[in-house]
């Protein structure tokens, strides 16, 4: 996608998705689902929805879980989740508009009908805890259970991502894009132990910097690093598309 626009991509994979195997939390959040004991239950992702569901099947317990589904009032964050259900035949009740953070999330919720008051909700985690949309909901008078499925893992060849670093430094490239919030908790890790971590984030002020959406920038801004370009909407095309573009506009308009 990157050639297509023009661009020329050095990929350095910062991430990957470790299922938690041993998942009592998962399965016993599971359980309550199954036995009504949650009013709503909020799904965040498309793969941690499908993890879920993983779950439940290697305790033999899929097909009550889908039941469940079925009473429960369903919120999701975007359209990956409204995926995973799609595929095993079910629906939801809200959905978060874009960019599906969880601002839009607990405001889908605000102007619909469900009452979070006194109401026991479950949110399928990933990742990283949603601190934020959890202090919400408890805000407006929820029980909050927070069912981890999966968490983010560094690559098992950290090379690519090493390089990318070093080459950064050294002013190899123009355009950095970022597609999610933990990437910049990982590429930052890294850079640290290569110490290479200030020689980075003063290379970052140089280059631009392109964010997937909201999330991802929120982490950027936290670590103090420069968000330049937010993709809007937050899908990969506009990303590699707007940034590619405010480079070349930002190139020109210094060109004499």
């Amino acid at each position: 996608m990157i050639q297509r626009f023009g661009g020329q991509p050095r990929v350095a994979p910062s991430m990957r998705e470790i299922p938690l195997e041993d998942n009592p939390l998962a399965l016993q959040s599971i359980r309550k689902i199954i036995a009504d004991e949650f009013d709503i239950v909020i799904l965040l992702t498309g793969v941690g929805t499908e993890a879920l569901f993983d779950v439940a099947r290697s305790d033999s317990c899929l097909p009550e879980l889908l039941d469940a589904f079925k009473r429960v009032q369903l919120v999701i964050r975007g359209p990956k989740p409204a995926a995973a259900l799609k595929k095993v035949g079910l629906s939801y009740d809200l959905k978060a508009p874009e960019p599906n953070t969880w601002r839009e999330l607990i405001a889908v919720i605000d102007n619909s009908d469900i009452q979070l008051s006194g109401k026991q909700v479950a949110v399928q985690e990933y990742g990283l805890p949603n601190e934020e949309l959890s202090e919400q909901l408890m805000h407006r008078g929820a029980s909050v259970t927070a069912v981890p499925v999966y968490r983010w893992g560094l690559p098992e060849d950290l090379a690519p991502l090493k390089l990318a670093i070093r080459e950064i430094v050294q002013g190899e490239h123009d355009v950095a894009l970022f597609t999610s919030a933990q990437q910049v908790v990982h590429v930052l890790q890294i850079a640290a132990e290569e110490g290479l971590e200030g020689s980075f984030r003063s290379a970052l002020q140089s280059l631009l910097v392109a964010s997937i959406g909201p999330t991802c920038s929120e982490s950027l801004k936290k670590h103090k690093l420069p968000v330049h370009v937010e993709a809007s909407p937050p899908k990969m095309a506009s990303l590699v598309r707007q940034a590619i573009s405010a480079f070349e506009n930002s190139a020109a308009s210094q060109s004499p």
